[in-house]
């Protein structure tokens, strides 16, 4: 089971928006049959049957194993991944980008950038899960406090100054071997309802 699986197919992200069926992603991290999440939902199996159709259809479920009871076979599904996150791909030329955008100080290229992550990085892993190879990524995550918009204001400004001094540094415009990356940085407000402040940073390598 991966952790987290980018849908990029429109007609996949059609079948995983459903509620049922999402609500079905969310029962399927453990292994279960249609009898059994029909008893755990309050549902007929008969529907329960046709919405795991269209899960297992899409790639979004898959069997995690078959058992025989009295000449009958039982399977049990399982999610293909913890977790989903429907790309921009999704929507094809209505899913926009950051090159649309002319205001660089807006949260509407904020979430821009945060889709064009999405819909590159999702292409990036099924590509290397395909070659059985591993993407070599990395991603760092912190939250922090401003006394003032002043000190938040001073905070951007250095930060655009060291990133730049490291870009400067590292970048080589002619390497033979050498590939190009994005390197994405985000500073916005923490919402209200969002957990405990935590700082941690991970390399991610699938």
């Amino acid at each position: 089971m991966n952790d987290i699986e980018v849908i990029a197919d429109p007609a996949a992200a059609v079948v995983a928006l459903d509620p049922g069926r999402a609500r079905l992603l969310g029962e399927l991290r453990e292994p279960a049959s249609a009898a059994e999440l029909a008893g755990r939902l309050g549902l007929p199996r008969q529907k329960i049957n046709y919405h795991l159709r269209q899960l297992e259809q899409h790639g979004l479920v898959e069997v995690a194993e078959s058992r025989t009871w009295g000449g009958l076979t039982e399977r049990r599904l399982v999610a293909t991944a913890a977790g989903y996150v429907v790309s921009p791909a999704a929507m094809g030329a209505a899913g926009g980008g950051p090159e649309r955008i002319r205001d660089r100080l807006s949260a509407s290229y904020l979430i821009a950038l945060g889709a064009r992550l999405i819909r590159e990085l999702g292409a990036l892993a099924r590509v290397s899960a395909q070659r059985r190879g591993r993407l070599h990524v990395y991603g760092l995550d912190s939250e922090l406090r401003f006394a003032s918009t002043a000190d938040r204001a001073a905070f951007a400004e250095e930060l655009t100054a060291a990133v730049t001094r490291l870009a400067a540094k590292y970048h080589d415009e002619g390497a033979p071997n050498g590939r190009w990356h994005r390197l994405v940085i985000a500073v916005h407000p923490r919402p209200a309802d969002a957990e405990q402040p935590h700082d941690h940073q991970g390399r991610d390598d699938q």
